[in-house]
This record gives C-alpha cells, sequence and structure tokens, in this order.
C-alpha cells in the first residue's frame, strides 16, 4: 500500500511524510471542525498529505466512569461532515467487530487498537469492509510479530493496510520507542510513528493515564530520521480539557512549528 489507496488523500510532488492527527476523541462538532480546519491549513501550506483522526468511542479507558464518547453514530457523522467540509479523508478506531462496518460508511481508514491487534476476527472484520486498515503494533508485541497481523489482513483481499508503532511497554508505567521496529517494519507495509501514545504514561494509581508532551519534538524528529512514511499525532486546542489523552497530547497552537522542523529534517533526509 501507498497514500494513493487513501481516498481524498492530496497528492503533492514533495516526498513528504504524510499526517494522520486531530483529537483523541470527537467530543463534538465545534471541535472538530475547528481542529481539522487549523491542521488543513497547515498541512496545505507545507505540503503534507493529511488525514484526520477522531475517535468516535473510547472504549479502552481505565476508570468506568472516564469519557467514552458522545454517541456512535453521532460522532461518525461529525468524522464524514469533516471529511466533507474539508476535503480530507478520516481515519476512527472500531473495538468490535461489529463496529467495522458501521464505521466504514463514515470514514476512509479503520484503525485497530494497539490492545485488540491480536484480535484475529477483528482484523479481519476490518480488512473485509476494503476499507484502509491501520494496524496498531501492541505494546506487548515485537515489530518481527506484525507481520503476521499484515497477512491477516491481506490474506482477505485487501492490499490497503499499514502499521502504527505507538511505543513499547517499559516497566508498568512508561513507553519506549524502539526505532530499530520501523525499518523491520516497512518490509511488511508502510509504517507510522504514533508520536503522542508514545509518550503515555500508563497505569497511574489514579486511574488517568499520564504523558510526556514536552517530548513530541524529539520523538518525532526522531521517527522522520529512522524514516518512517507517516506521523500520528493527537492535537487539541486544549489539551489539559480535553476529555480524553490530554497529557500526551500536543497543543494545536504548536503544530505548525513542529510540522514546520520535521518538513526541514524530510527534505535533508531525501538528499542524502
Amino acid at each position: 500500500m501507498n497514500i494513493d489507496h487513501i481516498p481524498k488523500i492530496k497528492h503533492t510532488t514533495s516526498n513528504n511524510f504524510f499526517l494522520l492527527a486531530g483529537p483523541c476523541a470527537i467530543e463534538g462538532e465545534e471541535m472538530a471542525l475547528q481542529i481539522a480546519e487549523k491542521i488543513v491549513a497547515i498541512t496545505n501550506k507545507l505540503e503534507i498529505p493529511y488525514v484526520f483522526k477522531g475517535s468516535f468511542k473510547k472504549a479502552n479507558r481505565s476508570r468506568i466512569d472516564s469519557f467514552t464518547g458522545i454517541g456512535d453514530e453521532k460522532a461518525l457523522k461529525i468524522l464524514q461532515k469533516v471529511s466533507n467540509e474539508f476535503d480530507v479523508p478520516t481515519v476512527t478506531d472500531i473495538h468490535e467487530v461489529s463496529d467495522a462496518e458501521m464505521a466504514a460508511a463514515y470514514v476512509d481508514v479503520l484503525q485497530i487498537p494497539a490492545f485488540l491487534v491480536r484480535q484475529t476476527d477483528l482484523v479481519v472484520a476490518a480488512a473485509e469492509t476494503g476499507k484502509v486498515v491501520n494496524l496498531k503494533k501492541g505494546q506487548f508485541m515485537s515489530p518481527e510479530s506484525m507481520k503476521h497481523a499484515v497477512t491477516k489482513v491481506t490474506d482477505c483481499n485487501n492490499q490497503q493496510v499499514m502499521i502504527t508503532d505507538r511505543g513499547t511497554m517499559f516497566g508498568y508505567q512508561d513507553m519506549i520507542v524502539d526505532f530499530r521496529g520501523i525499518p523491520t517494519m516497512k518490509a511488511y507495509a508502510p509504517v507510522v510513528l504514533d508520536v503522542t501514545h508514545s509518550l503515555q504514561q500508563p497505569n497511574q494509581s489514579v486511574g488517568v493515564t499520564g504523558g510526556r508532551p514536552e517530548m513530541i519534538s524529539t520523538i518525532a524528529r526522531a521517527g522522520i530520521a529512522t524514516g518512517v512514511d507517516g506521523l500520528f499525532i493527537e492535537t487539541h486546542f486544549d489539551p489539559a480539557n480535553a476529555k480524553s489523552d490530554g497529557a500526551n497530547m500536543l497543543d494545536l497552537d504548536k503544530l505548525e512549528k513542529l510540522l514546520t522542523d520535521l518538513v526541514a529534517i524530510r527534505k535533508t533526509i531525501n538528499h542524502l
């Protein structure tokens, strides 16, 4: 697969990385449109192919009282509106087999969460929709083991698959990115680096995941230098009050500077 298979993706001659970015969860229509408008303006300016990201529901929460969504169909219709209004593709995660067909009616890319990437029925259901499938590498999995997850998709006659690395567990409450895995997984499919989730600090005693957003630039720069095909960044105009994963999200006001720096690094890499 290459990004040509993603509907509505903007093609450029810049040989840039592509970007999956947006809020962790769809909290409402106004916030989704506000975030999308700003990112579209930045990515158009920098010639970065862009996919809007937003979860229509959050099923893997630490606590039962954590925010899970505004309603499945309501959130999916907002994703569809973002796609139509800004002419960009969209990606959302699915958690159950029944989610695949439902979400596929509204979005362009179906994402398998890292905790669920070994769930064969879920991966197959996503693949059988014919949509692009984004497989997030399990925090507990080796890069080499992702070959089998990719094969589950391609064996369904769907070659539209990519892998997203979102870090590996380092002890109980930290994540680490093993950049050796990037070239390994690129042998199986295009590889995306999930910059923000790689900086999570999970399993906190309060039941809310922490994070280290001050390291976003460091991880993103290393990913570009290592040759990732794309980046995944969760961003919000008010991370402190985001309803999900605010502790590791990038403030939207900092996105343009970060992407400008990364484009410059990519150009340098391309000329080596």
